[in-house]
């Protein structure tokens, strides 16, 4: 059964925070969470772990574009260290969908599907996402959660799957001098979350393509950022609007012909 469900109509040439070297954003300020029960996340590698990613059908993953040249899907991963079994599939990558209007130098459009080379068989430990119709777009303010097992606040990749709630922030503010300045502009395709001007909650370096989920729903996918865990620099998500969401059934279903 498809995971799509009710899917109708439902993360500049600055230095960016999922700095390109590492793809993507580490969980800062963040805590381990309960083994699988997050069991819709994906673990990318290309020959290492590089990204995160959204298993949102049994024979496709959502995550950044920006996240190249990945080969193999880990599905059921809590401790990327433990021993391997069959409640952790490894499947190959058959083909990836970048999207089209995707532009490297202004971050927009920081979207891709990656078609596995197999399906999967919904466990315990590993779950779709289910699609439904585009969220609204959250008020700054707005307490979301982030997860990955990106760097932490010690600089190196977590073992273990981490989260940590960020909280929006007006687009306005920032686009302003004090935050983005404009490099790269925050259009209403993105969404900024961050610090709550209290801490450091943000994603960082290897958290790239993980999900933003706010109220409980897919809102965005982890993109790009300034550094980590800076609160006038918040990390960036590509914004799951009805287009986008449009355009992902539109490219899984011309696919599956």
């Amino acid at each position: 059964m498809s995971c799509l469900g009710a899917f109708t109509g439902l993360l500049s040439c600055m230095v960016l925070l999922i700095v390109h070297s590492s793809d993507g954003s580490e969980i800062i300020d963040g805590t381990e969470v309960k083994p699988h029960s997050l069991p819709y996340m994906a673990l990318l590698l290309r020959t290492r772990p590089a990204c995160g990613g959204i298993l949102i059908d049994e024979s496709w993953v959502l995550t950044a574009a920006h996240c190249k040249k990945i080969k193999t899907v880990l599905l059921g991963v809590h401790s990327i260290k433990a021993k391997k079994d069959k409640s952790r599939p490894v499947i190959k990558v058959k083909k990836r969908f970048p999207h089209p209007q995707y532009v490297s130098t202004t971050e927009g459009n920081d979207l891709m599907l990656l078609k596995l080379d197999k399906s999967v068989k919904e466990t315990k430990t590993v779950k779709c996402l289910k699609l439904d119709d585009a969220i609204k777009d959250p008020a700054a303010g707005t307490s979301c959660m982030v997860a990955g097992w990106g760097q932490t606040n010690n600089g190196k990749m977590s073992d273990v799957l981490m989260s940590v709630n960020v909280t929006v922030v007006d687009r306005v503010k920032c686009n302003s001098p004090e935050y983005y300045n404009r490099h790269p502009v925050i259009t209403s395709g993105m969404i900024c979350a961050g610090s709550d001007g209290t801490n450091e909650a943000d994603t960082c370096g290897g958290d790239s393509g993980g999900p933003l989920m706010c109220s409980g729903g897919l809102v965005g996918v982890t993109s790009f950022g300034t550094k980590c865990g800076r609160i006038d620099k918040p990390g960036v998500y590509s914004y799951l609007t009805e287009e986008q969401l449009s355009w992902i059934k539109k490219t899984m279903k011309k696919s599956n012909i």
